[in-house]
């Protein structure tokens, strides 16, 4: 797409209108902020180079320790005494080792001293696309071997990812082995392909603001993709027969998981969910990315601009700015310009609170079936709280775990079912068999619908 060397541009605010026009900061943070333009390596990143040579330093004082121990003894110690000396300068290497791993400066040497955004500056994602339905179409004529309907069904990107570090502990990169498992598992039932994204595209949209720039990515570089759905890892399918009514947003670009009353109002902070929504691939999703990402770059503009979201969103605690209050308060303060082509859903579970679902499961398989979607049986559960990769959350890890190892099952049951199998708990990983054998095999695949699609011919549609 001619961006093999794209880098992130900022262009000036215009003020009013367009997607330009949001404020990010408090008049009075504004009126006394100061320029962060330039060049050169900032002083926090020298001192924290410095600091890593110390530690190095360090490391080497203890290599050298073992060597010499090694070579002449250590004096007088006895064995078990000098064995425990020995076992304690390894534990320090080792932990030496581990702080420099995860302090250590990610920036290739190759690339230039990274400078400070601008925050005089309107942030943006890159260069401003006005065409791009009209160049979308071209290409899907060009290009009929990439049709954006396929079986007379919209094609869709399901999209998903983590940090590119290891998690904070052992047990988080297992759950998120299960989550990215159960999308999968979904998306293959479907015909959805899916992304798993483990990069940070743009340096300044760290944390739950990297979905910005990799979405628009993806719909750049994939125009034979119709929708874009967005699923945060922490979140499960848990029917894995309902499939979204795509029909019935014919006339709509987002599709996200809200609340009309708490949206206009209340004004609550909680009004809708960007854990799992929908994107439609043209130049309206593309100018509501630009207007929405103004408010995420890390460090002043971000906290600034949660004063104000904090301000004006009902119930929102004092923090740094968050997509999902960004996304409100831009839809809430331009309602004209973007509102008509958003639809908040709530007829089924695009996205379920975990907390009050978790524990009905075993009366859920009693009394429904899957294929509903909603309370009954719900389609995705999220564990919004949860933070299994991280070092904190806002429950109980224990709770937590358990939580999703129950959604896990929950759902791989529905699975397993195709192959005569299930799990014999909702806790742990052994399985029973619950059919046998049979030599008619295909007569059981007719009654298990799970895979049923619609017929219709591939073609595009614009």
């Amino acid at each position: 797409m001619g961006q093999d060397n794209f880098t992130p541009q900022k262009r000036s605010s215009t003020g009013g209108g367009g997607g330009g026009g949001l404020p990010t900061t408090n008049n009075a943070a504004a009126g006394g902020g100061r320029t962060r333009g330039f060049p050169g390596m900032p002083r926090g990143r020298q001192i924290h180079k410095t600091f890593n040579n110390i530690k190095i330093t360090i490391l080497c004082g203890f290599v050298t320790i073992l060597v010499l121990r090694g070579t002449i003894g250590v004096g007088n110690l006895g064995s078990s005494e000098a064995e425990a000396v020995n076992q304690h300068l390894i534990e320090e290497t080792n932990r030496i080792l581990a702080e420099i791993r995860s302090d250590s400066d990610p920036t290739d040497p190759d690339e230039p001293p990274e400078t400070e955004i601008n925050t005089n500056i309107t942030y943006t994602l890159g260069p401003k696309i006005s065409d791009w339905d009209q160049q979308r179409k071209v290409w899907l004529s060009h290009n009929p071997e990439f049709p954006n309907f396929v079986n007379g069904k919209a094609r869709i990107l399901l999209v998903t990812g983590s940090p590119p570090n290891p998690c904070d502990n052992a047990i988080g990169d297992h759950y998120l082995l299960k989550s990215i498992k159960n999308k999968i598992d979904y998306c293959r039932l479907h015909g959805i392909e899916i992304v798993y994204n483990m990069a940070h595209l743009d340096r300044e949209l760290a944390g739950y603001w990297a979905k910005l720039p990799l979405i628009r990515r993806l719909m750049l570089s994939h125009p034979e993709v119709e929708w874009i759905w967005w699923m945060d890892s922490d979140a499960f399918f848990t029917d894995m027969v309902f499939e979204i009514p795509l029909s019935k947003y014919d006339k709509y670009n987002l599709v996200v998981h809200g609340y009309p009353d708490l949206m206009f109002e209340q004004k609550s902070w909680i009004a809708l969910n960007t854990g799992s929504f929908l994107f439609r691939n043209c130049q309206w999703s593309l100018d509501l990315l630009d207007a929405w990402a103004p408010m995420g770059p890390k460090g002043l503009i971000r906290e600034e601009a949660g004063k104000v979201l904090t301000a004006n969103l009902k119930g929102r605690p004092a923090f740094e700015a968050d997509d999902q209050s960004a996304l409100i308060y831009l839809l809430l303060s331009q309602k004209d310009q973007w509102m008509d082509k958003v639809f908040l859903e709530n007829q089924y579970y695009l996205h379920g609170y975990w907390a009050g679902l978790v524990d009905k499961y075993e009366e859920m398989m009693e009394k429904y079936h899957p294929g509903l979607g909603d309370e009954r049986w719900p389609f995705v559960t999220h564990f919004v709280g949860c933070k299994p990769c991280g070092s904190y959350g806002d429950y109980p890890v224990e709770r937590c775990l358990r939580s999703m190892q129950r959604a896990f099952n929950f759902a791989d049951n529905q699975v397993l079912d195709l192959y005569g199998f299930r799990h014999r708990g909702l806790l742990g990983p052994n399985i029973k068999r619950i059919r046998n054998e049979t030599v008619t095999p295909l007569e059981i695949v007719d009654q298990l619908n799970i895979r049923r699609s619609a017929h219709g011919k591939s073609d595009s549609q614009s």
